[in-house]
């Protein structure tokens, strides 16, 4: 069990920093891309465009999302991830996603894929992990400017360090930034950005420079990432993409928790609890499981 809780510590870590960087609309850099993301792991379990948190209104949609990571070894052997998945937002702002991914740490060892479903809710000012298999969903609550309580201020004291090191990566050289124009992208008009990053030699032990290589395709109509490429020679390329993005408004049931679902306080682990049947603080046995694919 604690083999494969990672995953949920790790997605629900990204659902935190999300959450913590709610900006409403209309705030400085509401309007352009964010930042770029921190790295692989979050492209490939589905939360590229996630990054910057920000709740967008009057721009609703429902989009089919693909990544997938492709890694040669030395000795030439491929290891190759995919996650896939359903990305859905209403005119409130409210969204949801819903993860299949496979072949990423215990899970590879175990074979099969995983589901995972998150809902955000910027009106109510809450954010939900479900575990279907168990039919729990986490709530995790937080402000409009500011995160879940000390994990939300964690969130947002991480977001500024990480803001204020770009800056001075930027005034150094090693972070450079350069323009794509605009393309249509999977039938959405998308801002091209290319990112290189630098590591120098010696930096990590290596004796040559190392340049890591972004590109991400923005779509300023519905304000998220509809197309990405990372590649890092030490952990190979990943790609994440939207298909069959439709805009209009989804079903308002996809931003609810379902009525037989248990709802437990304070995100993964939380101190508290509350659904039928359930009184008192947590268990060990009440852990999410893994949610095997149908």
């Amino acid at each position: 069990m604690m083999r494969n809780s990672w995953m949920y510590l790790v997605l629900g870590g990204a659902l935190a920093l999300g959450a913590g960087n709610v900006r409403a609309q209309g705030e400085p850099g509401a309007d352009g891309p964010p930042p770029p993301p921190m790295g692989g792991p979050m492209e490939l379990m589905g939360f590229e465009g996630m990054h910057g948190g920000k709740a967008v209104k009057g721009a609703p949609f429902s989009a089919t999302s693909n990544s997938e990571t492709t890694q040669t070894l030395q000795d030439g052997t491929v290891i190759h991830r995919t996650s896939t998945g359903a990305l859905y937002r209403d005119s409130e702002g409210r969204s949801r996603r819903e993860v299949t991914f496979s072949g990423v740490g215990a899970l590879a060892a175990e074979g099969g894929a995983r589901n995972m479903v998150s809902i955000s809710d910027p009106v109510a000012g809450v954010h939900y992990m479900l575990n279907p298999d168990k039919k729990v969903a986490h709530k995790m609550t937080f402000r409009a400017h500011g995160g879940a309580g000390a994990n939300g201020d964690k969130a947002e004291a991480f977001h500024q360090k990480m803001e204020a090191r770009e800056q001075s990566e930027v005034a150094s050289g090693v972070l450079k930034t350069e323009s794509l124009g605009t393309q249509m992208i999977n039938g959405v008009n998308a801002q091209g950005t290319r990112t290189t990053h630098t590591i120098a030699a010696g930096k990590i032990g290596n004796d040559k420079a190392i340049q890591v290589v972004s590109e991400r395709w923005y779509s300023l109509d519905l304000q998220t990432v509809v197309k990405s490429t990372r590649t890092d020679p030490r952990f190979g390329t990943t790609t994440f993409s939207l298909t069959n993005i439709q805009k209009a408004a989804p079903a308002a049931s996809l931003f609810a928790v379902p009525a037989d679902y248990t709802v437990k306080e304070g995100g993964m682990g939380g101190p508290g609890r509350h659904g039928p049947g359930h009184h008192g603080g947590p268990s060990p046995a009440d852990a999410p499981a893994p949610v095997t694919s149908n």
